[in-house]
């Protein structure tokens, strides 16, 4: 039950300054960092990131906006953290998705209307959507070095 995903504050929510208020929505449900770093991603590891999306008519804008400026990326580690992560989130399409939820508060833009303005999707974060998913993410974006082991106060309240 105690998983691992990956969280990307897209570039959109790092030139919006929204970092910390992201990281503290994920810190107060109790869930932990085990990893982080900033990274400017070039266009073949954003395509190796989105290959699932690589069929798709909005690949193309995908790759264009995650490389058009830096991002944070994260490891959540947590109970249930894959789902819990994403219901934190919200909606991918930040219009369906439900206030208090980080795209519900701080995006209000749709897909059809990002992909009709080949605007990328500018929706704060990314996801990992499953376990398997999260799982093969985190070894794309952290080596096993980068990942770290440590108890939280809050770990004992929780857990």
């Amino acid at each position: 039950m105690i998983e691992r995903s990956l969280v990307i504050i897209k570039p959109d929510g790092v030139k919006r300054c929204l970092v910390g208020e992201i990281i503290k929505r994920f810190e107060n449900a109790g869930l932990k960092i085990v990893g982080m770093k900033m990274v400017w991603a070039d266009k073949k590891f954003a395509e190796t990131h989105y290959k699932a999306h690589k069929s798709k008519p909005f690949f193309k804008e995908l790759v264009e906006f995650i490389t058009e400026g830096p991002v944070i990326a994260i490891v959540i580690e947590g109970v249930h953290a894959v789902d819990n992560v994403r219901r934190l989130i919200g909606s991918t399409s930040p219009h369906q998705a439900a206030p208090g939820t980080i795209r519900g508060d701080f995006a209000h833009i749709s897909m059809a209307y990002a992909s009709a303005k080949g605007l990328g999707g500018k929706n704060v974060v990314h996801a990992s959507g499953s376990k398997p998913e999260a799982e093969e993410e985190i070894k794309l974006w952290f080596t096993k070095q980068e990942l770290h082991s440590y108890k939280t106060v809050h770990e004992e309240h929780v857990f």
